[in-house]
This record gives structure tokens, sequence and C-alpha cells, in this order.
């Protein structure tokens, strides 16, 4: 039987880091999510392919303090998700927000997650293993014990887990430090059983353009692995700064029912001339075998593809994420995310039926602290952003739609007061050598009166051009900005690790308030 054909990515947009688990015909599969909140949102498929969010991992400010952390660069770094004798297990790091690495469980992969049990290990890209005699193992990523001769000099290592303690247990040991000579970042291990023989799967060379997957293999997990004469087993650095994708890496493999395998992994999918990546790094799906006792990765070709065929499992359909949100509902739907630990006294879906209510805080954008703010993924390299709002916005307050690539990278397109005058204004800001830099890019007066019904604001981004206009009707529209630039949204010119999110804010930049903007719907089209 011939299969049926997908499209990669499977998750388009900011779902770096994934991580798969089976229980029984089902499979379970998250991602890391660094300053956002909830953390670390959940997907459930039975054919690898069509997934659904079933939930969010972490969604309780107990479980992922995040004040003061920097949005693209700490937070909830690459979690591991596996399923042993009817618990969910997910470990992951929380990068100077306070709980270094931890465990969540859960009975049930849609929660509730347990409280986190912090490790007090080193390093990052936790990992666990259960053996079949019951043990269990961490594996993670440190600087080399001996110490590190550069950046990046790192160590894989191993230490037991007592499962009854959720504590780690007798010394840890070197496992691998990697294959290639003067490796960089060797890290994100997963260990697996097969045949035997006990495999660490890693990626090296860090998460940009040199990224890579090698494995190594030993009889004993106590014993030193040793690597694959083949390796790298994937990378596409080979191909070219112009590849559509690139940065392929930080994989998890799972065999179905049927004996086949598939590793998911991240990847990035650069446009827009040069080497932008706005949509941040992406879940992709590769079938993969084993020859001669060493993982081959879509044989006969050992590059991720676009479009591949499915694997040999009953295809499910899930309802697509709506791109239109009229918020008629009484709980945001698990897509939505909020910058850092959200204060939910400034968010209300209740106070007006049919609106999003965000009030007023005096955190700009470009804080360490929690803005009044909800976004969503951009998952389309050309897009469609628009909403309604409903404001009266007091001397100096301002809210509207948020483009958003990091703390110092992103646009606003706000209704502002000043001094008793209304404007529609467009902020561009961007990190350049080593300042941050706010830019007025447009500035346009409107009438008060045509502010009684609420005004429409739309972004619309083709490819990196981006433009932004206001309508007072929804038939009508006034270009205020046009053609700006989308290169500024992309993760090499912001640096970190997150992709663009896309959403709606409200300030009273610095001033105390008590004042709200009412939104009364987010629409997002894909072009």
């Amino acid at each position: 039987m011939k299969h049926k054909l997908y499209n990669n990515p499977i998750l388009a947009g900011f779902y770096p880091d994934p991580s798969i688990c089976k229980a029984g015909k089902d499979y379970y599969m998250v991602n890391s999510t660094f300053c956002y909140f909830p953390g670390i949102p959940i997907f459930h498929s039975t054919d690898l392919v069509h997934w659904e969010q079933i939930g969010n991992v972490l969604d309780r400010e107990s479980q992922i303090p995040l004040e003061g952390t920097r949005l693209a660069n700490d937070g909830i770094y690459a979690p591991t998700i596996r399923y042993n004798d009817g618990t969910f297990y997910v470990i992951t790091t929380n990068i100077r927000g306070g709980n270094g690495n931890f465990i969540v469980t859960a009975s049930d992969p849609a929660g509730p997650w347990s409280e986190p049990v912090c490790l007090g290990s080193e390093g990052i890209d936790p990992s666990l293993f259960f053996d079949d005699d019951g043990r269990c193992y961490y594996c993670g990523t440190k600087e080399r014990r001996e110490g590190a001769r550069y950046f990046g000099d790192n160590e894989i290592y191993i230490q037991e887990l007592d499962l009854n303690t959720m504590q780690l247990t007798g010394e840890s040991w070197p496992a691998w430090h990697g294959a290639l000579r003067n490796v960089e970042w060797p890290e994100g291990p997963h260990i697996y059983k097969k045949d035997g023989w006990y495999y660490l799967i890693i990626s090296e060379a860090g998460t940009a353009h040199m990224h890579c997957v090698t494995v190594a293999r030993s009889k004993s997990l106590s014993e030193p692995f040793t690597g694959y004469p083949g390796n790298p087993i994937l990378t596409h650095r080979q191909l070219g700064l112009n590849y559509p994708i690139v940065n392929v890496g930080h994989p998890d493999i799972v065999e179905t029912d049927n004996g086949e395998w598939w590793m998911v992994l991240l990847a990035s999918r650069p446009y827009g001339g040069g080497y932008h990546r706005n949509l941040g790094r992406e879940t992709f799906l590769v079938p993969m075998t084993w020859e001669n006792g060493w993982p081959l990765i879509n044989p006969g070709k050992a590059i991720v593809e676009d479009t591949v065929p499915a694997p040999n499992l009953p295809e499910t359909e899930y309802a697509h994420v709506s791109g239109f949100d009229d918020f008629d509902y009484d709980t945001l739907p698990f897509h939505y995310m909020y910058v850092r630990n959200p204060k939910p006294d400034m968010y209300s879906l209740t106070e007006r039926k049919g609106f999003m209510r965000i009030k007023l805080s005096p955190e700009k954008i470009n804080t360490t602290t929690s803005p009044s703010l909800i976004c969503r993924r951009q998952t389309d390299m050309s897009y469609e952003l628009e909403t309604m709002l409903d404001f009266n916005p007091q001397n100096n307050e301002e809210a509207g739609l948020v483009l958003l690539q990091s703390d110092s990278n992103y646009y606003t397109f706000t209704l502002l007061n000043d001094n008793g005058s209304y404007y529609l204004k467009v902020m561009k800001c961007f990190h350049d050598n080593g300042t941050d830099i706010e830019k007025e890019a447009a500035r346009y007066e409107i009438k008060a009166s045509d502010l009684h019904e609420g005004i429409f604001l739309k972004a619309v981004q083709h490819i990196q051009d981006i433009s932004f206009y206001y309508s007072s009707d929804k038939k009508n529209y006034t270009c205020i900005s046009q053609n700006q630039d989308g290169r500024i949204l992309c993760t090499d010119a912001a640096g970190g690790f997150v992709g663009t999110c896309l959403g709606i804010f409200a300030t009273s930049n610095g001033q105390p308030s008590d004042n709200y903007a009412d939104f009364d719907f987010l629409s997002y089209k894909g072009l």
C-alpha cells in the first residue's frame, strides 16, 4: 500500500527541542518554552503527523518561577517526556528561573502535573532512561569534570535516579564527550536500548547552522560509550545557508507498533533573503531505520525533507486551532501564552463577555517583569494579524498589537493618548551594536469620535515586509506604515532561542493606572 505524504514541519512556529514518548497506541510530545507561560505544551497524536495540544505541563507559578529572566535566553530549556509503569515523567531545566533541573509527574498527560522535584544536578538538557530491571537513570550535559578547555567543552554524564525518593543517588560518571574533534556543545542526550546495546543520541556544535546529530553505544551504562565511525548521522550544514531547512538537531526517537522508527527533531526555515528565521526552531519528523547496529536517518537521502511518506499508522485528523478568536469563553485556549508569570487579576474574559479585557500595567515590554500581554506563535512566513480595540486611554497610556521576538526586538502598533490628543503609533524596537534602540516608525492622529465604537488594528507581513493598517468600520483601511523590516524579528538579529509571537497588550508606561483595554477579537491568518 502506498503511504500518504505528510508535510514538514509537523509543528510550525516556535516549537523547539521536541521530545516524544509512546504509551499504548498514543504518542505524546513536549517542547521548550523559555520565558513564556504556561510552560511546556504537551501534544497528543496517534499517527505522528497530526498533533493536538491537550494541555501545558507547567501551568502554575509554583512550578515555573520566571520573574527576572530574559525572554529569549532564560527559562525552560529542553524538556524530556517519558512514560513508565503508568506514570508520565517530564524532566527539564529552568535557567535562572529558580528551579534548576527538576522533574514533574502525572498519571494523565493532560494534567494536572505535580509540583517540581528539584534534583540539584548540574548542567542542562536532562533526560531519563528506564532500564529493563526497573532502575532509572538521569542523563545530562555539563562542563567536563576535569575542566573545560573552552566554552561549550561539555560531557554527557549519567547518574542513577531513585524513583522512591525522586533524588539522584550514588556518583555520576561521564559517558561520552561527543564525536567530533574539539566538539562544542555536545548536548540534548537521550538513551535507548535495542538488541542488547545502549545507544546515546545527542546533538553537537550548537543549535545554529553547524548543528548535527551523533550517536554512540555501549554494552553497559557504566562503561564509556563508543561513537559511530559514520558520525554525524544527520546534519544540513553541508547544504549551505540558502537551503530551505537548516539547523537540524536535538532529536528524540520512537518505535511504532509496526516496527517503524521515527525521529522528531528541531530545524529552522530561513526566508526573505539571508539567514532570517523569524519562525524560530520548529518540530520536524524524519524516518529512520537501523543498519549494522547503528541508526540510519532517511535511508538513501540522509536529510530532513519537507514532504515525506507518512508513518504506517491510522490517520487521525484533529480540529485545527482557529485563527479567529472572539474570546467567547471563560478560559484562554492552551496555545495562548504570557511573558513570564502573569498577574491573573490583569486579565478577564468575564467582566465584559465576548472581550478580552487587559488591565494596564506599568511594565513595558522591554523589562524582566511581566507586561500585560497575551500572544500566540507566528506559524506562517506571511500572515495577517488583526484585532478590534475598545479603549479610552488616559495620558501616556497605550494598547494594541505586538509582534514580539525578544525583550529588545519587537514592533508595537498602538492607540496612544499624548497630552489629550489621540494617535496610532508604530514603534520599532531592536538591538544594534550592543544598544537597545526604540524608534517611532509612524504616528497618525485620529479624532476622538473615531474611538466611540472601537477601532480595528491590522498588521500584515509579506515575507519580511510588514505594513500596519487601521479602520473604524472594518471596511475601509488606512495604511499607517508600510514595508517595515521584519528581519529584526528573527533569531539572528535578536539572539536567543525563541520564535516570533504575535498578540495584544496594554501599558500605562510606568505610571499607576486602573484603566483597561477591551479586545473584541484576535484574528491570525496565514497568507
